[in-house]
């Protein structure tokens, strides 16, 4: 069951969504305000957000730009504002998809069920990543390792699911302490250094000299499947 987090000031609005995406078998989570909606994703992620741009207070914008800086979401916006510039603006932001207001139910769940194809088919294109010494199963959230399942704590699989997503690019710390653990993270770098000391014990042949999961020293960790280019900046 895919969920949706409905984010809109009209209570009609909202509720009509409700009970439309109810009955055809979504699990659905409301909020009115961006504060709301923010809470929401980061206790309880949804599979895709619909989001009004004109919310009291901060903006739909806001929400956009603050669900990006840790999470892949997609996000359909659904708005009153019709101008080139709104949508434009949306796009630039993050967001996935734009519905103006007034709008058709049906086109609303076909752009929906669109979205959701094109997260699911973003992740089986990389389903499993194998390397010389483990295979990483993104489908079934596991690794082996020698034909073996490695044992993974929920905040490990969890790293090691954010960097083999992005591969040989390099992901800041921040970036990475909202992903796993909220966005109220984000300077908790000694998080970061005691599991990925954990998971280079499990995965890597040589722990004290990483090969797949690398460290840049203030910057971030990044994912590489071949050797370790002696240039770059890395640390155990």
């Amino acid at each position: 069951m895919s969920k949706v987090l409905c984010v809109d000031d009209d209570p009609q609005l909202i509720r009509a969504l409700q009970t439309n995406l109810v009955a055809r078998g979504f699990e659905v989570d409301l909020a009115g305000c961006a504060e709301d909606a923010l809470a929401l994703a980061a206790a309880s992620p949804p599979d895709v957000v619909i989001l009004d741009l004109g919310l009291p207070g901060l903006s739909g914008l806001h929400v956009i730009t603050e669900l990006r800086k840790w999470s892949r979401v997609p996000i359909i916006v659904l708005s009153a504002r019709n101008g080139e510039r709104d949508k434009i603006s949306a796009l630039d932001a993050g967001a996935d998809d734009y519905v103006p207001k007034p709008f058709g139910i049906g086109e609303l769940l076909a752009r929906l069920r669109a979205a959701l194809r094109r997260s699911a088919g973003s992740e089986s294109n990389a389903a499993r990543v194998r390397t010389d010494h483990f295979v990483v199963d993104l489908a079934a959230k596991a690794v082996q390792r020698d034909g073996l399942d490695v044992r993974l704590t929920p905040t490990e699989w969890h790293l090691i699911e954010v960097l083999v997503l992005s591969p040989g690019k390099l992901v800041p710390s921040r970036s990475l302490l909202q992903q796993v653990w909220g966005p109220a993270y984000g300077d908790e770098t000694n998080y970061l250094r005691v599991h990925f000391a954990h998971i280079r014990r499990k995965l890597e042949p040589e722990p004290s000299k990483p090969r797949y999961f690398l460290t840049e020293a203030g910057r971030g960790y990044r994912f590489v499947t071949g050797e370790m280019d002696p240039q770059d900046p890395t640390e155990p």
